[in-house]
């Protein structure tokens, strides 16, 4: 866990950083800081998605993320638990909530092959190596996102912590699912949600993202599914 407790840390440096910086932008810089932080994320969520190698597997992987994610209300969860927050915290007029902080960070940090593959390793062998360099990585970024998302940046540590520290302790368990295909299939649908963010933060959408990240979760498991269907497929035809 040690590499999981360094990204944790170095998230909660930058974000701290990256708040006293923004307690001295004044808000036309913010804004514009804002949109380039907005087209930044767009960038980094076509260049994710870019790893998928089977675009059906994406589509189900949305649709069933979004179906699973609206009935459970994920964003309204994360609303709720943002309010109090969000209510001591925001600035009047302030264009972007706790909530979105939180989630554009959790996202962020959280999505793609170095956090699975460095999780994974640490947990089987206890190699720190990818994660420790992934979290110098989000010291950096960490204090980009706070200086404009504000406090919810520093909040997802929460998020990092608890998802990271999962994959580690289930490395055994999940490795053997975790093939470098799932793993891409994964990114791919994950920088999708990203995409959305990117569109919410420059003002285009407003998409409870929230409520399709049960996608991340369908597609290495309807990638893992397929092969099994063509097996069956091929016994009967």
């Amino acid at each position: 866990m040690l590499g999981v407790i360094v990204n944790v840390i170095t998230v909660i440096i930058g974000s701290s950083i990256g708040l006293l910086f923004k307690k001295g932008i004044p808000e036309r810089i913010s804004n514009a800081v804002m949109i380039g932080i907005g087209a930044c994320t767009l960038y980094i969520g076509i260049s994710g998605s870019l790893c998928g190698e089977n675009v059906l597997i994406l589509i189900a992987s949305i649709i069933l993320g979004a179906i699973a994610g609206t009935l459970l209300n994920i964003d309204g969860a994360i609303n709720r638990l943002a309010l109090k927050v969000e209510s001591r915290f925001k600035k009047e007029g302030a264009n972007v909530s706790v909530a979105e902080g939180i989630i554009t960070a959790t996202l962020l940090f959280c999505v793609g092959s170095m956090t699975v593959t460095g999780s994974i390793q640490a947990g089987l062998t206890g190699d720190n190596s990818i994660l420790i360099t992934k979290a110098m990585l989000d010291l950096v970024s960490s204090m980009m996102l706070a200086s404009s998302l504000g406090i919810g940046v520093l909040l997802s540590s929460v998020a990092v912590f608890v998802i990271q520290g999962g994959l580690v302790l289930l490395a055994g368990l999940i490795s053997p699912l975790m093939s470098t295909g799932a793993i891409n299939e994964m990114t791919c649908a994950g920088s999708i949600l990203i995409i959305m963010l990117g569109t919410n933060l420059l003002g285009i959408t407003k998409i409870k993202v929230a409520d399709f990240l049960p996608a991340i979760l369908f597609a290495p498991v309807i990638y893992n599914i397929i092969p099994l269907f063509e097996k069956l497929w091929s016994l009967f035809a």
